[in-house]
């Protein structure tokens, strides 16, 4: 086992790392700038639990009616031998398939290969390379397969809906998603998510083929995204292309190479450990459990930290606490950049505080915003 490993494992304490998805990799990309997130998922700690412990629980995800109907959804594409996804394929890719080699990764593990990710990925692999060496037929689908990518020195992985094998040698990332497409259009953050997912399966197959000297480009950025048609449960497929998600998901991979550097910054006994006792229940106090977090620098952005993080609420009180600018919103950060604090702003517009001069141009527009705020309650302006 390395240093960092060690390392990690202190961090987290007897507690098993818990598992990077697409999902949470996806995240990493909505506030790439948080020390507290990168440290705190390279160590692969239970964020939920940690905010749970704290006494600032993150509210409630999806609704269990709205994953039975993503499942219901996500059947009907791949059911009755998975002829509607052939039929939805056929017409976004523009092909001619008589007959598609299929293989369901479910039924070629044991029961006991499906428990364990590195036994399915195997399987996986094999199948890819295959196709990709034409030593198995071109026409190939492979459902509930499993992919590798490495995070921060550590492998993850994922479990991709659908990968499709185009006869002319590309690979294509089919995503089934239950939000809809209501008269050709989807909302844009639910379609950026999912393409955002898809480009960590993307990356972990062009791992696969750069590993055996084939060309990852071999792997397109054009990604099949499979969603509900308008009100209905009939699905519709659109090519939608994932090159901009995966550039930046790389980028953000890439940055994870950084964690010695975090981890210097941090006692060499810090834990996040909330110490269980018998009954599973944390006994760590939640005060010592904060001091230990306040070690690690956050980046609280109020409308992404919301959608991505189960810390966000714990963070977003600590930034109350301390008035700092960001708890009042990503705008009011950026407009006074510089000055982390409202308390230190608010003495900077009455002169408590003499501006530096970086502090200079923003103390001014503060004043001039101050100056025409008390007009609007003066009946002046």
């Amino acid at each position: 086992m390395s240093s960092l490993d060690t390392r990690l494992d202190v961090l987290r304490g007897p507690s098993r790392p818990l598992p990077h998805s697409a999902r949470t990799l996806a995240a990493l990309t909505a506030n790439p700038a948080c020390d507290r997130r990168a440290v705190l998922d390279a160590a692969g700690i239970d964020k939920d639990a940690l905010a749970a412990h704290l006494g600032a629980p993150r509210p409630s995800g999806k609704s269990q009616l709205a994953l039975k109907h993503g499942l219901a959804f996500e059947d009907r594409v791949i059911g009755r031998d998975h002829a509607e996804l052939v039929r939805l394929l056929r017409e976004t890719l523009d092909l001619d398939l008589p007959e598609v080699g299929y293989e369901d990764l479910n039924s070629v593990a044991t029961d006991q290969d499906r428990s364990t990710p590195r036994l399915r990925y195997i399987h996986t692999r094999s199948f890819i390379l295959a196709a990709a060496t034409n030593l198995a037929p071109p026409r190939t689908l492979l459902n509930h397969p499993v992919l590798r990518l490495p995070v921060a020195g550590h492998h993850v992985y994922l479990e991709p809906d659908v990968v499709a094998f185009h006869h002319d040698g590309t690979f294509h990332v089919v995503e089934i998603k239950s939000f809809p497409v209501i008269y050709g259009q989807a909302d844009p953050a639910s379609v950026n998510a999912a393409l955002t997912q898809a480009a960590a399966y993307i990356l972990a197959l062009r791992d696969i083929l750069a590993d055996k000297g084939l060309p990852p480009e071999r792997v397109s950025d054009d990604v099949v995204l499979i969603n509900p048609l308008n009100f209905t449960a009939r699905p519709t497929a659109v090519l939608q292309c994932a090159r901009r998600q995966v550039r930046t998901l790389r980028f953000h991979l890439d940055r994870l190479r950084r964690l010695p550097e975090l981890l210097d910054q941090l006692p060499p006994d810090t834990t996040f450990d909330p110490v269980s006792g018998p009954d599973g229940k944390p006994t760590r106090p939640g005060t010592e459990l904060a001091a230990a977090l306040a070690l690690l620098t956050p980046r609280y952005t109020p409308r992404r930290c919301r959608s991505h993080c189960d810390l966000a609420v714990h963070c977003r009180d600590e930034a109350r606490a301390r008035n700092r600018t960001e708890a009042l919103g990503t705008i009011v950060r950026e407009d006074t950049a510089g000055i982390v604090t409202s308390t230190t702003a608010l003495a900077l517009v009455d002169g408590r505080i003499h501006p530096s001069d970086a502090q200079a141009d923003i103390t001014r527009a503060l004043r001039h915003a101050q100056r025409l705020y008390d007009g609007l309650q003066a009946g002046t302006v």
